[in-house]
């Protein structure tokens, strides 16, 4: 299956401002993009690319003053099948935890597993090790917070969350991520594009989503506790500690989002 993904965002600047920009198919997807994926800004200006430190491609700019416009697009091709699940991927005890990923045990920005450790334990410490306990935990959330754009809050946390019981995918995400790091079990933030391939009418505005990323049996896997299902076309962009790692823009001066569109469907179809 081939995916049509991309975005146009477009702000307008009082002045000469720098950003950098979190917009690209993640490295982990590269060698499924058919073709060249673009990213353009309008006007044209140098983009200096560089990877993160959690490998993340981000491009550095210089953005002029006035109307200014980034975008990419991109076919990458998919499977077609839904997230899989693999009941059987153990925990690791943490002594036995890669180096790498021990950083996706700490608290972090939006996720404080200082205040929600005790929490956790309550709440989980007699549902099974491994994946039936990162689903209890993905269960839990996605009943515990009530959706709506309208609870949308950028500095809202994942004690927020747990306390308010509302938000967007973010917070879900957040309040998941931390109850699992709670519980020794590495979990990263993570970015993308998800489609609705798969799914009957009614079709939600896109957007840009977030899910997690828990590393069981050696490796990493896709929990999403907002959707809490398997889903077709997940395309990861970005991955890091919460969302403060992977910002889709990091603005460095005033400026006003005047239009955001983002685009993630079948390539038949969303280039008709």
């Amino acid at each position: 299956m081939r995916i049509h993904v991309g975005c146009e965002l477009t702000f307008e600047f009082p002045q000469e401002t720098p950003l950098i920009a979190i917009l690209n198919v993640h490295h982990s997807r590269v060698a499924d993009l058919i073709g060249v994926e673009t990213f353009n800004t309008s006007p044209a200006v140098q983009a200096l690319g560089y990877h993160d430190q959690f490998g993340n491609w981000c491009n550095r700019i210089l953005a002029p003053a006035g109307a200014f416009s980034l975008s990419t697009n991109a076919v990458v091709n998919d499977s077609g099948y839904p997230d899989p699940i693999q009941l059987d991927a153990v925990q690791h005890s943490v002594q036995d935890l890669p180096d790498d990923t021990l950083v996706y045990l700490m608290g972090s920005r939006y996720c404080e597993t200082d205040l929600l450790s005790d929490h956790a334990w309550q709440l989980f410490e007699h549902s099974p090790l491994g994946w039936p306990r990162v689903q209890a935990v993905c269960d839990y959330v996605h009943h515990h917070i009530q959706f709506g754009y309208e609870y949308s809050n950028p500095t809202r946390t994942a004690y927020r969350a747990f306390g308010e019981g509302r938000g967007v995918c973010r917070d879900y995400t957040h309040l998941a991520v931390t109850l699992c790091r709670c519980l020794n079990i590495p979990t990263r933030y993570c970015t993308g594009y998800i489609t609705d391939i798969g799914l009957s009418p009614p079709y939600a505005e896109m957007d840009f989503c977030a899910w997690m990323e828990v590393f069981l049996g050696g490796q990493w896997h896709a929990f999403d506790p907002r959707n809490n299902a398997p889903r077709i076309g997940r395309i990861k962009v970005a991955h890091g500690r919460d969302a403060a790692d992977v910002p889709l823009t990091n603005i460095f001066g005033p400026n006003v989002l005047t239009k955001f569109k983002v685009w993630a469907d079948e390539a038949a179809k969303s280039l008709q």
